[in-house]
């Protein structure tokens, strides 16, 4: 199934981009200016490094979780905590109709927690020690369900798939500036001048930056989707009162990696502009879409 996602992801790549140039006669608008491109090459080779870049990511998710956060699976439990963490888990994932994850737990005092992995059947959910904590074992079990909500409704390959679609436009589209700018701009008629080098970079880092806003919008839609997964494996009223606890407790300093923090069950509360970069909605957004029954 990852397979057939990413081929038929690129493939879909490939025929609206390519049905959109061809409607707006963009190859030939490029070569009445001196841009010699070929654009289905270049967006080819987009594709492979901007899919091949979100699938290596993926892959190594688990290592690179655990390796960041400190995360320590458990192999054998060694307290009564522990076995409950795992046996929790158990239930929940055979209910989601999903492979036994690894479940890991992470030295931070902010309650938190994280799923991630290559696919549905190798996964792992990890909670902070501050969540064992600071949350009772209703709250906890809820949390754990969100986390398992994530792996069963597929959001790590979602995620990846969309982060590979922005990836290629972004590249694909910094390099025709830059060609606009060396050739049209310019006039440099020999090879690549350094005002493609230039003005490619500042076009990828700009268009980047727009492009995470869009992935960023898919992660906070995910979250409100977990949320329910949450509710129905855990409970609605477990699930608001997990949330309620992790609103208290969104004071604390959050030790987890920014490189991790859209894998969490909570995220730092972010206004105005810097909202369209969060990766989660507020959490009363959240609590107030499962009163509603969202």
């Amino acid at each position: 199934m990852p397979i057939m996602l990413f081929l038929l992801a690129n493939l879909a790549v490939m025929l609206v981009a390519g049905v959109v140039f061809s409607l707006l006669g963009f190859e030939g608008i490029l070569a009445s200016n001196g841009v010699d491109l070929d654009l289905q090459a270049l967006l080819v080779w987009c594709a492979l490094l901007g899919f091949g870049g979100s699938f290596i990511s993926l892959a190594m998710s688990k290592w690179l979780a655990k390796r960041s956060t400190g995360a320590e699976v458990i192999e054998t439990p060694r307290s009564a905590d522990e076995r409950w963490l795992v046996d929790t888990v158990a239930r929940q994932a055979k209910a989601a109709g999903i492979g036994m994850p690894e479940v890991a737990i992470f030295p931070s005092p902010q309650p938190n927690a994280f799923a991630t992995g290559a696919s549905k059947n190798k996964s792992l959910v990890a909670v902070s020690a501050g969540l064992l904590q600071h949350m009772r074992r209703n709250e906890v079990e809820a949390v754990l369900a969100h986390e398992v909500g994530h792996v069963a409704n597929g959001d790590m390959m979602t995620l990846t798939l969309i982060q590979g679609v922005v990836n290629t436009f972004v590249l694909f589209l910094s390099r025709i500036i830059g060609f606009v700018v060396d050739r049209v701009v310019l006039r440099n008629e020999r090879g690549l001048g350094i005002g493609y080098f230039i003005s490619s970079i500042i076009a990828q880092i700009v268009l980047g930056i727009l492009a995470s806003a869009i992935v960023m919008w898919f992660s906070r839609k995910r979250e409100f989707r977990a949320d329910a997964a949450g509710a129905e494996l855990a409970g609605r009223a477990n699930m608001i009162a997990a949330l309620e606890k992790l609103k208290a407790s969104s004071q604390m300093e959050d030790t987890m990696p920014e490189s991790m923090a859209a894998f969490g069950i909570s995220a730092g509360a972010r206004s105005g502009l810097r909202a369209l970069f969060s990766s989660h909605p507020p959490l009363d957004d959240r609590i107030a879409a499962l009163r509603a029954g969202g």
